[in-house]
């Protein structure tokens, strides 16, 4: 039975008590034309207790997929918790989405300054207030992201190895592929862990672009999670995919060993076999034509949709080996 829930939760000098829904505008800086920048914080609290979960995105503002799951959790109201509290920012790096870039005005990767500073540059500043005034109340956060540039990533949950917990959410969240990295400093999934917050990392599809699957891959595995953690809305159904989840403990990148026009023949998240075909690169006369081959057996997770592709740019992302836990 769920037990009422008592404490208030404070943002940016904002009290939501139990049972209130609030959007609280985070204001750090304004552009070069004085005009301020709110970064939307939209706060869902049930009346019953419950643990708090961070729904975020847009921490590269070309990665407009993953800002799309988050909008249309809130706009089908699973943001609604049955216990607990579900704390959505759609946009981290507003600069970043009204520009179409992955970096801040000042050319930073904000994924790449936390803790940040309080007097730092701006992306570190947005970095210093993100932990001190919301991540605090966080106990569960799932980061949505997306392949950089033309790179199309297989929906893919990653999280480093041997942590018993977040492997437990990993298997619930149940995306297609689950990709074993270590924590990068100065990456916000750092910071999280470091501050004891259980964060999922969702990536998929790719920069300045919407996928359908990708999108409903994210919210449904969201589902999963609140649903495990007791906060899903009971009008809210859960469905559970057949497949299990995919896990690489070990892969590679497939380099363009030529610069040319690129013609790729493997689908996302296909396994291929050694020596298998996956691309021709040629040149635009029709007189010279290279292949790409599959330098090993694996899956691949993910894919450059670039028409033209450069010297050593990233062509395939492919597993090297498949992780029995």
């Amino acid at each position: 039975m769920s037990t009422l829930e008592h404490k208030s939760i404070t943002i940016f000098k904002e009290t939501v008590l139990p049972g209130e829904s609030k959007t609280i505008n985070m204001e750090i800086a304004t552009l070069h034309t004085m005009t301020k920048l709110k970064i939307p914080i939209i706060v869902e609290r049930s009346k019953y207790s419950g643990p708090t979960i961070l729904l975020s995105a847009g921490l590269h503002g070309d990665e407009i997929n993953g800002i799309e799951i988050v909008r249309q959790i809130i706009t089908n109201n699973i943001n609604k918790p049955k216990t607990g509290t579900i704390i959505c920012i759609p946009v981290i790096n507003v600069f970043g989405f009204v520009n179409q870039t992955r970096e801040f005005p000042d050319k930073r990767d904000l994924n790449r300054v936390f803790p940040g500073s309080k007097k730092g540059s701006l992306a570190s500043r947005f970095a210093y207030y993100l932990l001190k005034e919301i991540m605090p109340h966080i106990d569960y956060a799932i980061d949505f992201h997306a392949g950089g540039a033309s790179r199309f990533n297989a929906p893919q949950i990653r999280i480093v190895p041997k942590n018993a917990e977040l492997k437990k959410l990993a298997d619930i969240f149940q995306a297609p592929f689950g990709l074993y990295s270590k924590n990068i400093a100065g990456s916000f999934r750092n910071s999280c862990d470091k501050l004891g917050v259980k964060m999922l990392l969702f990536e998929g599809g790719k920069s300045v672009n919407i996928n359908e699957e990708v999108t409903q891959q994210g919210i449904e595995g969201t589902k999963r999670v609140l649903d495990h953690l007791g906060m899903l809305n009971s009008k809210k159904e859960v469905f559970y995919p057949e497949k299990p989840t995919i896990y690489i403990s070990k892969s590679n990148w497939i380099r363009a060993k030529y610069s040319g026009m690129f013609h790729g023949y493997t689908q996302i998240g296909n396994y291929v076999t050694k020596g298998q075909l996956l691309a021709t690169i040629s040149d635009p006369y029709g007189k010279i034509e290279f292949t790409v081959k599959a330098p090993n057996s694996g899956y691949i997770i993910n894919v450059n949709d670039a028409p033209i592709v450069y010297q050593g740019d990233a062509i395939y992302h492919i597993s090297t080996q498949i992780s029995d836990v």
